[in-house]
């Protein structure tokens, strides 16, 4: 049999066993007696295939490294000369002159050194690992360099061992993840080794007149009247977030093709998903979003106001309503659908009903490209963001101003996102499965609003405007 034939049958042995394990599992069960002499029979016959692949992959080896044959001669040789100690197992040519080896045997390549371990893309490792992944599959040197200092897994490339993802790979995937345009690129990130954070909290206010610190005018030689902290605390939890791949075998051995799926369409999910869930997540089972928080302050529409409208009024409260130290940093989050509207405000503008006023001039908003030739609009001096967590015009969540520093990420340590590949998963239809895995958890710093020192007013790091 062949080595291919070897390790299909290697392969066939291993998933009879496999399944023998699955059935007794799903029935809760001990193996049969007949069951269990069965397995015992796979696995003799897989001990038998790989010493038969291992005898001849050695076999093979010893070929590629034999020398090739010296060229005919037109007389026959002389007995070579005695070795003068300077030629060791070199020979003579009836001439006197020295054999050479026709070929040389090449050292082992120092992989160490070379970027991305060697591997010319993340397709070229995924193809070694998915062939070292077989049992009995041959294992590709620069492989062996990435295995775990701790026990070796055939089935993964995962934490139970196996082969690691060179950090370039794994550190492009984060970079997608953490792109420009992401909100988790923007916030307050922590990054943590268990599963969960947890932070004393201060959320008095430096004119709060009851709980907490305070500071009081004493007289002279007066008691000084005693206060103390009040710190609440703030508890995050590393969601988990998956985005699970299936490629065929055909695709596989296309390695650039496979390279640039990988890179751009896994990442891409799981950065949309981030973001969607920084901004209105439900906080159970994923980050909270600062549409759900109690914190978030949300401004009414003016009243007999056009529905599906944005006027500059709710511009100017939305601005006057974001707690001022958080203003510089502070960004308009919009859907694209509302910039029709934004241009509007650029113009002479509208009153509740629509009606055309002037003032608004082109206070509020400056377009793309406009006065400081910047990628994103301005309105009121702070950058406008299109992103498709927001909702369309009129709703709820078309248009909000954040300021993200005060929103808590918590990131995993380590490799975050982590990638493992399973052959056999899909087994019976040619696929491997490549499973990106990111623990990120979030949850705005505010958990209230903030009351004015005198007034009724309420200030937040997140405001949004109703639903009009």
């Amino acid at each position: 049999m062949t080595i291919d034939e070897l390790q299909e049958r290697a392969s066939s042995l291993l998933t009879e066993n496999e399944t023998l394990k699955a059935k007794a599992e799903a029935e809760k069960r001990d193996w049969t007696i007949e069951e269990a002499a069965e397995v015992d029979r796979n696995l003799a016959a897989f001990d038998d295939a790989i010493q038969q692949i291992e005898r001849l992959k050695k076999l093979e080896a010893q070929q590629q490294f034999v020398l090739k044959p010296a060229g005919r001669v037109t007389k026959a040789a002389e007995p070579a000369k005695p070795d003068d100690g300077e030629g060791e197992g070199e020979g003579y040519t009836p001439n006197g002159n020295r054999l050479k080896p026709k070929t040389s045997i090449r050292a082992a390549e120092d992989f160490s050194r070379i970027k991305n371990g060697g591997f010319r893309s993340l397709g070229d490792m995924a193809w070694a690992v998915a062939k070292a992944c077989s049992r009995g599959g041959s294992i590709d040197q620069r492989l062996e360099r990435l295995a775990a200092a701790t026990t070796y897994g055939n089935e993964s490339s995962g934490a139970d061992g196996g082969f690691a993802v060179p950090p370039d790979f794994r550190n492009s995937i984060m970079e997608t993840v953490l792109a420009e345009e992401s909100l988790l690129a923007k916030c307050d990130q922590v990054t943590v080794d268990g599963n969960q954070f947890t932070c004393p909290m201060d959320e008095t206010s430096p004119w709060q007149t009851t709980g907490g610190i305070q500071a009081y005018w004493d007289g002279e030689a007066a008691a000084a009247t005693q206060s103390k902290p009040q710190l609440g605390e703030r508890t995050v939890k590393a969601n988990k977030i998956r985005a699970l791949v299936p490629m065929t075998e055909e695709s596989m051995a296309d390695a650039s093709a496979l390279d640039s799926w990988l890179r751009k369409k896994a990442p891409v999910k799981i950065a949309h998903k981030v973001d969607l869930a920084i901004f209105q997540g439900t906080g159970v089972g994923q980050p909270l979003g600062v549409l759900n928080s109690p914190a978030l302050v949300t401004v009414s529409k003016e009243t007999s106001q056009t529905a599906d409208t944005l006027i500059g009024l709710n511009v100017i409260k939305m601005h006057m309503r974001m707690y001022a130290p958080c203003r510089k940093n502070a960004v308009w989050l919009i859907n694209q659908d509302i910039e029709a509207e934004l241009t509007n405000l650029s113009l002479p503008g509208r009153d509740a009903v629509g009606n055309a006023v002037t003032g608004w001039g082109g206070l509020l908003y400056i377009p793309p490209g406009g006065l400081s030739a910047s990628p994103f609009g301005t309105l009121l001096g702070r950058p406008v963001i299109p992103n498709q967590v927001c909702e369309t015009l009129g709703d709820k969540g078309d248009i909000a101003f954040i300021d993200f520093t005060q929103y808590l990420a918590v990131l995993k340590s380590g490799p975050n996102p982590r990638v493992e590949t399973s052959m056999h998963l899909w087994f019976d239809q040619d696929l491997m499965a490549f499973k990106f895995v990111l623990r990120v958890g979030g949850v705005p710093w505010w958990s209230t609003a903030m009351s004015a020192r005198d007034g009724s007013t309420t200030y937040s790091p997140y405001v949004a405007l109703e639903a009009r």
